[in-house]
């Protein structure tokens, strides 16, 4: 279900955020930029050389949801809910999640970070005990299969991606097991994974630190390429933590370091950088180009002035048209929904890290 037609909305005129660098290309007025990478000598920008990039905060828009909290009835043996770090709805119609056990980590843990939900709630399976050390991103592609990150690593465990099926069979790893590298065969910290509609799949690498890049990958995950290093001019990262991708086949890059959202063929040729959806940690593209940016991070020093909570807009056109504000947005940091995910009837779900919940998100009058 779509949410009730915007008024107003919030449309910028589109230099308003996009780099001065970027050329436009007379078919279809197409902003885009090619993407040769800098000379090895070059030195790259500072993230806080990139946040003083001029755009107003986006905080007065509607927001026509009501908050459900809490919702869905936990595992047995799970009392509370811990750091939720995704949430999507799968093609067979139920709901997968992915959470951080306790005390932010899986590290030693007895609980299964991942759960699959029907839709009233009610928890059907869960999978992945001692798999992971820092669960962080996550995914469920055309064919149900569950995709996740692990963005740490200790003790022989983390700095992996792992590819299951819809019920909890491991199909495939990624990454040497606790063990941070480069190159095709290993990550530093990898924050997301995505899966493109001909099977190939992009993860994001470099959380905080590490690689600061976005490796591709063949569906039978045989290394392809990679694009990223750590900076803030185009083509460059700090800290890419979401992807997703629209109806045209773009890949979007939630580089939350730098504030901004950076667009790229899958070839990773940089179209465009939107920095309308605030300090990005979490992005979902519906089938209708609805695009939904969880900023859990505007707070302070990080994205002055910005509010955090889930912007709602235009994945064509880059137009802004709701807000979810976070219930605390402007009195504790990094507060708010890191993950967002939205089911086929139009109902948004927020992952919370830092509180700890599940948030549900129901059109107002439905």
């Amino acid at each position: 279900m779509t949410a009730p037609a915007p008024s107003p909305a919030y449309a910028p005129g589109r230099a308003a955020w996009t780099s001065a660098r970027l050329t436009i290309l007379a078919a279809g007025s197409l902003l885009a930029l090619a993407c040769a990478a800098p000379a090895d000598d070059a030195q790259s920008s500072s993230a806080e050389d990139s946040a003083t990039v001029d755009v107003q905060p986006i905080n007065d828009l509607p927001n026509p949801y009501e908050r459900i909290e809490p919702w869905a009835r936990l595992p047995d043996g799970v009392e509370s809910w811990p750091a939720v770090t995704g949430v999507e709805q799968g093609p067979d119609g139920n709901l997968y999640v992915f959470y951080r056990c306790f005390e932010n980590s899986c590290l030693g843990r007895p609980e299964d970070p991942i759960v699959k939900f029907d839709m009233d709630g009610v928890p059907l399976a869960s999978w992945g005990a001692g798999m992971f050390m820092y669960p962080h991103g996550f995914h469920v592609d055309f064919e149900d299969n569950v995709w996740a990150t692990d963005a740490d690593g200790e003790n022989g465990i983390g700095h992996q991606v792992f590819k299951f099926s819809p019920s909890g069979d491991l199909l495939m790893t990624l990454g040497e097991a606790g063990v941070a590298g480069e190159g095709p065969d290993h990550f530093n910290q990898p924050t997301d994974v995505f899966v493109a509609p001909d099977g190939s799949f992009f993860v994001s690498d470099g959380h905080g630190q590490g690689n600061n890049r976005v490796v591709k990958f063949a569906p039978d995950g045989t290394y392809l390429m990679e694009w990223g290093r750590p900076g803030s001019e185009p083509g460059e990262f700090t800290t890419p933590h979401a992807l997703h991708m629209d109806s045209q086949g773009r890949l979007f890059v939630g580089d939350r370091g730098n504030n901004r959202i950076q667009i790229f063929t899958q070839e990773g040729v940089f179209l465009d950088e939107w920095r309308q959806f605030g300090r990005p940690s979490g992005i979902y593209i519906t089938p209708g180009d609805e695009i939904y940016v969880a900023d859990s991070e505007s707070w302070g020093p990080d994205n002055p002035g910005w509010k955090k909570g889930i912007r709602i807009g235009d994945a064509r056109t880059g137009e802004v048209r709701y807000f979810i504000e976070d219930i605390e947005s402007m009195v504790d940091p990094h507060s708010g929904a890191e993950a967002v995910g939205v089911d086929s009837e139009g109902n948004v779900y927020g992952g919370v890290v830092r509180r700890r919940m599940l948030e549900k998100h129901v059109p107002v009058g439905r």
